[in-house]
């Protein structure tokens, strides 16, 4: 993607939260024919957020941040990521999105970039990201960005509705770590 076509970079307004809960749904969990090669809609059903969860978690966790991309002030949203800081020198990244009407043009790794620089100018020396542990292909794609496989992994939340409704009995989440 070349720089003239990054749109801005702007943190979610509370007022926004509804754009970004439409953004995140249609890109995990949306219908067959919209979606994008990062749907997980084969492995959960039900929403993957909602505004009262993101407005929680945002007010629980000073310093977390929903990046978005958008290509003009008054445009919604068509890329964002959550970031937050952990533990003073590490920082999370997680629900990486872009609209499945834009994969596949360079979006998803602004998008990453832009939550990388942001831990950066705050302190931020490493980036850390949980994914499905089935989700091959998307690992493959952080790895490829320059995230490693720590070994580390964590169950997956069953019976907690906030995550989705689980369409298999195997899921995990493995952790990825990256250098800044």
């Amino acid at each position: 993607m070349s720089p003239a076509l990054v749109p801005a970079l702007a943190p979610v307004q509370d007022a926004e939260l509804a754009d970004i809960v439409a953004l995140v749904n249609s890109a995990y969990r949306g219908a067959l024919a919209t979606r994008g090669w990062t749907s997980e809609s084969d492995l959960l059903g039900g929403q993957r957020t909602d505004e009262e969860t993101l407005r929680a978690d945002l007010a629980a966790k000073p310093g977390a941040a929903i990046l978005t991309f958008r290509d003009g002030p008054e445009d919604k949203p068509h890329a964002c990521a959550w970031v937050e800081p952990t533990d003073g020198e590490a920082w999370y990244v997680g629900m990486v999105t872009v609209s499945p009407l834009r994969q596949d043009g360079g979006l998803g790794r602004a998008m990453l970039e832009a939550c990388e620089a942001h831990a950066k100018a705050r302190g931020g020396r490493r980036m850390r990201m949980t994914v499905i542990s089935v989700r091959d292909t998307l690992i493959a794609w952080y790895q490829r960005r320059g995230y490693q496989l720590t070994g580390e992994t964590q169950p997956f939340p069953y019976g907690d509705e906030r995550f989705g409704q689980p369409q298999r009995d195997d899921l995990a989440f493995v952790v990825l770590e990256k250098t800044l």
